[in-house]
């Protein structure tokens, strides 16, 4: 077993896939609208998870037709939370910050993130960044460098945590120290990051940084 501690004035959390499971959600809102948009669901799902909507859209339609094709699947999104969980550490290591600032930078659009955060009972930090808040979307860090900015804290002190490729690439790009979890991906697809672990339950915050203990094998 092994005890690290990661000194950082922030914490910055994607949210799908690192804090909240909807994926029995966002994988039948995809087909449902797949199919009426005549495109392969797998296809589209492999790439999705970590980005905009509206940009992994663009990348099966023309741009004339990306806007109402999204607010199409954003509804249908919206439309329930069944199967919404909270991912395992997640309410604990929140509920327990110690004054350690933090952040939420989220590819979701804003109702999409209150539903789904509400329905895993994860409570909301002050500064939340949503797909409305960037002009692009991970794997570009704006997100993660206007969260920085809004906590007033340095991007390449902070640490990022996430689930997918696209949002290791944003992290690393803000220059922050990326914690990967392989809740949604296999650590194969994760190794851009500067750490791995399974989930959240290693981590518990203190007001200079995250703690962690890790299990070697």
């Amino acid at each position: 077993m092994t005890t690290l501690t990661l000194p950082c004035p922030a914490v910055l959390f994607d949210v799908d896939g690192t804090l909240v499971d909807s994926t029995p959600l966002v994988e039948r809102a995809a087909r449902q609208w797949a199919a009426e948009y005549d495109i392969d669901p797998d296809e589209f799902l492999a790439g999705a998870h970590g980005r905009r909507t509206s940009d992994r859209i663009a990348d099966f339609l023309p741009p004339e037709r990306v806007r109402a094709a999204t607010d199409h699947l954003d509804a249908l999104e919206a439309a329930d939370t069944d199967g919404i969980t909270a991912l395992p550490g997640a309410r604990e290591l929140l509920s327990a910050m110690n004054g350690l600032p933090w952040a939420m930078v989220t590819s979701m659009d804003p109702t999409q993130l209150k539903a789904r955060t509400a329905a895993a009972g994860i409570p909301l930090p002050e500064v939340v960044v949503t797909a409305f808040d960037v002009n692009v979307g991970k794997p570009d860090p704006s997100g993660y460098l206007l969260a920085a900015r809004r906590l007033n804290a340095d991007p390449r002190a902070c640490v990022v945590i996430e689930d997918a490729p696209a949002g290791v690439a944003a992290g690393r790009a803000a220059g922050a120290t990326v914690v990967a979890v392989t809740t949604s991906h296999d650590a194969s697809e994760l190794t851009e990051a500067d750490l791995i672990v399974p989930d959240l339950t290693p981590m518990t915050a203190i007001p200079e940084g995250l703690h962690l203990i890790i299990r070697n094998r």
